[in-house]
């Protein structure tokens, strides 16, 4: 039994140590401010769009326990197209893109068909009725829209058919079809916004011109056609659209397929110009106008190699804008967030951390197309936002790899590369330090119709000296995507040219002709084929 004293003694040493943990209490607010409560958050993980990238990360993060909401709306076109979840490629990318591209393809081998011994009734009455393609594909982006809304309620993830911007770090407020707003409230935010086509700052560009947004359900079959652009867009809207038998003009600015090898971007070029397809280099347009009949016409401007401008003037039934995508970051008042642009907020696209795709805010990640200088690519994107989840709720270290990333060029003739470019590697190693593999092929396929072999082409670039590392693979023929993805992986694993020449081929395919390459540019030698079996 305590004493008065010792009871006195007592309650001196508990009033200091209340006093102690006052102070330390008072201390650590003061040095170290207090973090957010978890049970403020409404969200582990907010995404902000429902592409390819968010999809494929809030569908992750669901799957490692992360509470997810994804925001996804449509801002329709200047020529009111509109569709549904999914992003841009499954609605207006990739995937239609891929559709147009086969029924091109379909409507060459129809008249490849017959030296095979296939009789047509008759060949030339042979059309192709666009409304019927157009039709097709949006039925099948349609399911595609359904099957993704169903896999997302599926996996929990909740869906938000609402525009997003910040209200602040954590807060993303959802602008409703009805102009209502509801916030989310979020421990992380991945920005997945993508981007959409630009338009030319000329009279008429945006009034009466369509953009890849618009050309896969353009409601009328689209005439005579202008394409003002040359990236890869422009040229494989340009390839398909020939194919299916319209008249095509490409209008180029500078040079085709920027970024890309130009020895064979020029072959892609001069491959489409065997097609049929005309090209207005170094022309940009200057205005668009609709004339009574609903035709427009094009005043543009070219400039020859001296310098010298001249004016001209053609029309067309449709004028498609393919020069360049902007990223969709304007709408998202990241001011509020704290969040800056690249180049020190000059540009529409964000810079991230390498190691993790954080933002400069670190709560706030960025995947896919909105990306400063990364390509612009759908498997980039899903791999990229795979990898932030699992980062973020799995413990996971891995780093997205942005190097050696293959790629084709869905043109008449395909282009499939991977790795560097000649004038890449030449510019890293040297023109000494490497060398460059190369040779003309014949698709066997090919013989029977006497289809036109002059650019089925490949090269291998590699390093000159040792077992030679291949830095850079590059096809152009049927398949490139099919060809290119293997070796990809090949590239991937240190690929070098002795490897290569040590691998068997599969004989009669496109693809052994990687196998095959004994040719240097550097020699001189001839680089066709005498025969295709020895």
């Amino acid at each position: 039994m305590l004493t008065t004293a010792g009871s006195t003694m007592l309650c001196r040493v508990v009033a200091q140590r209340l006093l102690f943990l006052q102070l330390l209490h008072s201390l650590d607010r003061t040095v170290c401010p207090p973090q957010r409560e978890e049970e403020n958050y409404e969200y582990d993980l907010v995404v902000i769009g429902g592409g390819s990238g968010g999809l494929a990360c809030a569908k992750q993060a669901v799957q490692l326990g992360a509470k997810v909401a994804v925001l996804d709306f449509v801002k329709p076109s200047p020529r009111g197209t509109k569709w549904g979840l999914g992003g841009t490629c499954v609605n207006v990318g990739c995937i239609p893109k891929k559709l147009m591209h086969q029924a091109s393809l379909l409507g060459e081998a129809i008249h490849d068909s017959q030296p095979y011994g296939w009789q047509l009734p008759d060949p030339a009455a042979i059309r192709h009725d666009w409304a019927t393609l157009t039709e097709s594909v949006q039925n099948h982006i349609k399911s595609v829209n359904w099957v993704t809304r169903v896999d997302l309620r599926d996996q929990k993830v909740e869906y938000v058919n609402g525009l997003g911007y910040f209200k602040d770090d954590h807060t993303v407020v959802a602008v409703m079809k009805n102009q209502t707003e509801r916030e989310l409230r979020a421990k992380h935010v991945v920005i997945a916004v993508g981007g959409r086509p630009r338009y030319p700052d000329i009279p008429g560009a945006a009034e009466y011109g369509i953009t890849s947004d618009d050309i896969f359900s353009l409601p009328q079959a689209p005439g005579r056609t202008l394409l003002v652009g040359a990236g890869y867009i422009g040229l494989e809207c340009a390839g398909f659209l020939k194919g299916l038998g319209y008249d095509v003009s490409v209008m180029v600015r500078s040079i085709l397929l920027r970024g890309f090898d130009q020895q064979m971007a020029t072959m892609v070029g001069d491959s489409m110009v065997e097609k049929g397809i005309r090209f207005h280099h170094r022309s940009r347009p200057l205005a668009v106008e609709k004339q009574p009949d609903g035709r427009l016409l094009v005043r543009y401007e070219t400039v020859d190699e001296a310098g010298t401008a001249t004016n001209g003037e053609d029309v067309f039934d449709t004028v498609l804008f393919a020069i360049g995508r902007q990223a969709e970051t304007g709408t998202l008042k990241l001011a509020n967030a704290g969040v800056v642009t690249a180049e020190g907020g000059k540009s529409d696209k964000l810079e991230v951390d390498e190691t993790d795709h954080r933002t400069n805010v670190p709560h706030i990640y960025a995947v896919g197309d909105v990306l400063y200088r990364k390509p612009e690519l759908t498997p980039v994107a899903i791999h990229a936002g795979r990898i932030i989840a699992r980062r973020l709720f799995g413990g996971s270290e891995e780093r997205m790899d942005y190097a050696d990333v293959a790629t084709t060029v869905f043109t008449p003739l395909e282009y499939g590369c991977v790795g560097l470019s000649e004038e890449a590697a030449e510019a890293a190693h040297g023109k000494d330090g490497i060398e460059v593999y190369h040779a003309y092929y014949k698709p066997t396929e090919f013989f029977v119709p006497q289809r036109s072999v002059r650019y089925c082409y490949l090269k291998a670039v590699a390093l000159r000296e040792g077992n030679q590392r291949v830095l850079g693979l590059h096809f152009l023929g049927p398949a490139a995507g099919e060809v290119i993805q293997g070796f990809a992986a090949a590239l991937k694993c240190g690929l070098t040219m002795q490897v290569l020449r040590n691998t068997v081929g599969i004989h009669p395919t496109v693809a052994e002709e990687f196998t095959r390459l004994a040719i240097t540019k550097s020699s001189g030698l001839d680089p066709t084929p005498a025969t295709c079996c020895s």
